[in-house]
């Protein structure tokens, strides 16, 4: 099949995800986001590189999803609502049509899915591996944009979701055999796996990060080495209690299974839930919130005077391999 040049690929591929007014239909080299009284704009980055973030043969659109929602999740730990992003596409040499098919259908799913359109980009040829660079813009309300040097001795710690499933889906996708060992069933395997390819932004519970969070951040690089980062910033320790984290099914039965498990759930890195810091005389009013949203939060310790992050275990001491994960 013929590939496009760049002119014609951009107005085939890309300009049909271009909703927003301002992105004008993707003819101009900038686009413009209309004002928001009371808000101030959050912008983050986030690259995914095949061999690094993703396999190289993972479905194009599985690949897009995650590039987007990685970024998506880094707006809602500030609590803010998506304005648009911009997406930066290096291909290399040999891209197909097909390929290139499939990752716009997977942004155009996560559009329909969060309402967020694109405002621009570039596209580039690489001698390299396949890069998606995202940068995501949204807006929060103006002085409550929870950082992580907010954090203090005796706020609770609270994450959403499960953490684990996308640290131990990247293991079954090495090690297939891992499968058998943890006696996962058919569905929990398949639940692990897509943890791993395709994150859930928490952007529902945004409002009530905003309301209530004295510091947030995503979990990307696993929970103790993150919990790390923001205990660090706030100048403070953390002590979490493992009996309170929570795991779904799928990773409970594996750490049922094979106790060492839990570290890698602990700090393998890509769930892309929340860590949210609140004051004790919030928590109520929060987890409130926070099932009237239909997210899942759990208190999993607090932070604590001192500094670095304890993992509390009423079984023997709970051996952790690493930190959590860091590319360099």
């Amino acid at each position: 099949m013929r590939r496009p040049g760049e002119q014609e690929l951009i107005a085939r591929f890309f300009r049909p995800l271009a909703t927003a007014p301002g992105a004008a239909m993707l003819s101009d080299d900038a686009a413009t986001i209309p004002p928001a009284d009371g808000a101030e704009m959050v912008v983050t980055v986030d690259a995914v590189v095949a061999g690094v973030h993703f396999f190289p043969d993972d479905p194009p659109d599985a690949i897009a999803r995650k590039a987007l929602r990685v970024n998506l999740s880094d707006l809602a730990a500030k609590g803010a609502r998506p304005a648009g992003y911009l997406v930066t596409l290096a291909l290399p040499d040999d891209w197909e049509v097909d390929w290139l098919e499939g990752f716009v259908e997977g942004l155009s799913a996560t559009r329909r899915s969060f309402s967020v359109s694109l405002l621009g980009g570039d596209t580039v040829r690489t001698t390299g591996p396949l890069m998606v660079s995202i940068t995501a813009l949204g807006h929060a309300q103006e002085g409550r944009v929870p950082r992580r040097h907010g954090g203090a001795p005796g706020q609770r710690l609270y994450v959403t979701g499960t953490i684990g499933d996308a640290a131990l889906g990247l293991a079954l996708r090495q090690d297939p055999r891992l499968a058998l060992k943890w006696d996962l069933r058919r569905a929990e395997r398949e639940w692990l796996l897509d943890r791993y390819l395709i994150p859930e932004p928490r952007l529902a519970l945004s409002s009530v990060v905003a309301a209530y969070a004295a510091a947030s951040m995503d979990l990307s690089d696993g929970l103790v080495g993150d919990l790390a980062k923001l205990a660090g910033a706030s100048q403070c320790g953390a002590l979490v209690e493992a009996a309170r984290i929570p795991l779904s099914p799928a990773a409970g039965r594996a750490a049922l299974v094979d106790p060492t498990t839990l570290s890698t759930a602990l700090t393998g890195g890509d769930d892309y839930e929340l860590l949210i810091a609140i004051d004790p005389d919030d928590v109520d009013a929060f987890e409130a919130e926070a099932a009237d949203c239909g997210v899942a939060v759990t208190d999993v310790g607090a932070l604590v005077e001192g500094e670095g992050v304890e993992v509390e275990s009423k079984g023997p001491p709970l051996a952790l391999d690493r930190p959590g994960y860091a590319h360099f």
